[in-house]
């Protein structure tokens, strides 16, 4: 497990964005719109059910006159706009109108011949009867002197109803019916379905999101659509992108808390007549320690290719590149170079810590305790045991007991200041305020001289709403961080930003933080995150998608790609809705109010 790290700050920013993504996607939509400086005006369209639709109205249901779905063998049959007509009634077939015949017809007699067929394609639906119905709504269709959208959605739910359904074909016709009205809710909701079923899931997305901003989320099946199909999106791209991307380092910020994670330990001492391999093995080692994570990577696959002459060196070696592996999400690979490394040295305690990690990447946490207890076995003294086994526990919200190996961890060795600075978080995590803080105040005057406890202290300092005490200590930790040696941990910027913009409602200075972490690591993932959600509050929607598609780039996980990309794909779907729908935005600013 490593240190806390920018994954915090992400996860943060998100879980505001997820608590009110109603209020976030209209208020996005409405932005959009601003930005183009279109004329504003409510729509007069209707978008709910149109008189004469085949099947039941699709919005809001009112609870109290909720009763039982009414079916062809109730009584008074089932509920239509138009109801079916009753069996004592006299049918006359409708005659099948040529082009000739309906060329000699009046408007009146046309709209009147449209308006029979439709009653009869209604009738035949709701017998079952979807072929018929097909053929009457068919020559509705062509004798209407009017085109009426209802005639295609009908129809529509008509091919949707045949076996096999005729997807195409209801896409075709809800696309006619939708250039008639584009606020027709049900074609929305039927070619959505459609294209849902044939996996063309960008445009499915952009139909469900235009149906739920439509009916002002009263519909909770077109709000539960749009999350289903950007889950589908967003998982099917991200695998796509992960089979096809080359595997590579995370972040220098990440990379660096990983290994920072781990207590410094002095260089192997080399045989008397060190190999090749030795010697690059020497060199890879000296690179880690100088942070020159690239470097190191490489010399330590040429030190295993070159060939390692002593049991404990090849143990070192294959401990590093099955951390690297680790790092660039080969999890299979790492898990074999560590049990290596453990046949070959089974006293190289760090290496079971490292395979810990890995089973729990793979959801195994009994396996990864009983790798704790393999490396207590062989050295009860190491305190990278118990912090990291306190890092499990901490993942696991099993807070009480992660403090208590926190606190063996900093028995064996007070020096280490993730040690300090996560007992003082578990102890947050667990009620218990007043030793938190006491914790994180000795923990200041232990390290004057480090970022860290800084960071973390203003983290619970703003979870707590103590804006100002808050900023004071991000403040104090960019000071310290300005006067290392580079790279810097910019990741207090980004906390300032977010203190900044929940104390305040700054939203400027929020991103003016920000983008002066991006000038000094571009690779900063929290920044990244954060001056995309702030992006979207100022309504800069490209800057926003530029940055959502970085956040993808960075990704060093499948699931953090997910992420990504679903923000991604929200936001063009919420430009695709304004494009459509700018006359929206006069309801949208009120809808944001109201949430």
């Amino acid at each position: 497990m490593s240190s806390p790290s920018s994954q915090g700050v992400v996860d943060r920013v998100q879980n505001f964005v997820s608590e009110n993504k109603h209020a976030v996607l209209i208020g996005t939509a409405a932005a959009l719109v601003a930005i183009g400086g279109v004329a504003y005006y409510a729509s007069s369209s209707s978008s709910g059910s149109r008189s004469g639709d085949v099947e039941k109205g699709e919005g809001k249901k009112d609870k109290k006159k909720s009763k039982k779905r009414k079916t062809v063998k109730d009584d008074d049959g089932p509920i239509l706009e138009e109801r079916k007509p009753k069996a004592s009634a006299v049918e006359e077939e409708e005659p099948n109108y040529t082009p000739e015949d309906i060329a000699q017809m009046s408007e009146e007699e046309r709209t009147k011949a449209a308006a029979s067929l439709k009653a009869k394609g209604n009738s035949a639906y709701q017998q079952r009867k979807f072929a018929t119905a097909i053929d009457y709504y068919t020559r509705a269709i062509a004798v209407t002197p009017k085109p009426e959208p209802v005639f295609f959605s009908n129809r529509a739910a008509c091919f949707v109803n045949l076996n096999p359904p005729q997807h195409d074909k209801v896409i075709e016709d809800c696309d006619k019916a939708l250039e008639l009205d584009k606020n027709y809710l049900k074609a929305l909701n039927r070619r959505a379905t459609a294209l849902e079923v044939l996996e063309r899931f960008p445009e499915a997305l952009r139909d469900f999101t235009a149906a739920a901003i439509l009916d002002k989320f009263q519909n909770m099946s077109s709000a539960e659509a749009v999350e289903r199909v950007l889950k589908k999106l967003a998982t099917n791209k991200a695998q796509e992108i992960f089979t096809s991307r080359e595997k590579r380092l995370p972040s220098h910020m990440f990379t660096s808390a990983y290994f920072g994670a781990f207590r410094p330990r002095p260089l192997p001492e080399l045989p008397e007549s060190p190999s090749t391999g030795d010697s690059t093995l020497r060199m890879a080692l000296e690179a880690l320690s100088a942070s020159d994570y690239a470097h190191a990577f490489t010399l330590v696959n040429e030190a295993i290719e070159q060939g390692i002459s002593w049991d404990s060196g090849k143990a070192e070696a294959l401990n590093l590149r099955g951390t690297f592996k680790f790092l660039m999400t080969e999890i299979d690979g790492a898990k074999e170079d560590f049990l290596k490394s453990i046949e070959l040295q089974p006293s190289l305690t760090q290496t079971w810590v490292k395979v810990a990690s890995v089973y729990m990447e793979q959801g195994d946490p009994k396996k990864a305790f009983e790798c704790f207890e393999e490396a207590i076995k062989h050295n009860p003294n190491d305190p990278d045991i118990y912090y990291h086994r306190g890092q499990v526990l901490f993942i696991m919200n099993e807070f009480g007991e992660a403090a208590e190996n926190y606190t063996k961890s900093t028995e064996l060795d007070d020096k280490f200041v993730f040690s300090h600075i996560q007992l003082a978080v578990a102890q947050y995590k667990s009620g218990n305020l007043a030793n938190s803080m006491a914790t994180f105040r000795r923990t200041l005057k232990a390290f004057p001289e480090r970022s860290e406890p800084q960071n973390y202290y203003g983290e619970l300092l703003l979870d707590q709403q103590r804006y100002p005490d808050a900023v004071e200590k991000f403040e104090r930790a960019i000071e310290i961080e300005r006067l290392k040696t580079p790279p810097m941990n910019v990741l207090p910027m980004v906390n300032k930003g977010l203190a900044l913009f929940q104390w305040k409602q700054d939203v400027e200075a929020a991103e003016k933080c920000c983008q002066e972490a991006l000038e000094i690591d571009p690779e900063c993932e929290a920044a990244v995150a954060t001056l995309a959600q702030l992006s979207l509050q100022q309504g800069k929607i490209d800057i926003a998608l530029t940055m959502f598609d970085r956040q993808s780039q960075l990704a060093r996980s499948e699931p953090e790609l997910i992420s990504a990309l679903t923000y991604q794909y929200a936001t063009q779907a919420q430009m695709e809705f304004m494009k459509t729908y700018p006359e929206m935005a006069a309801q949208l600013g009120q809808m944001a109010r109201m949430m």
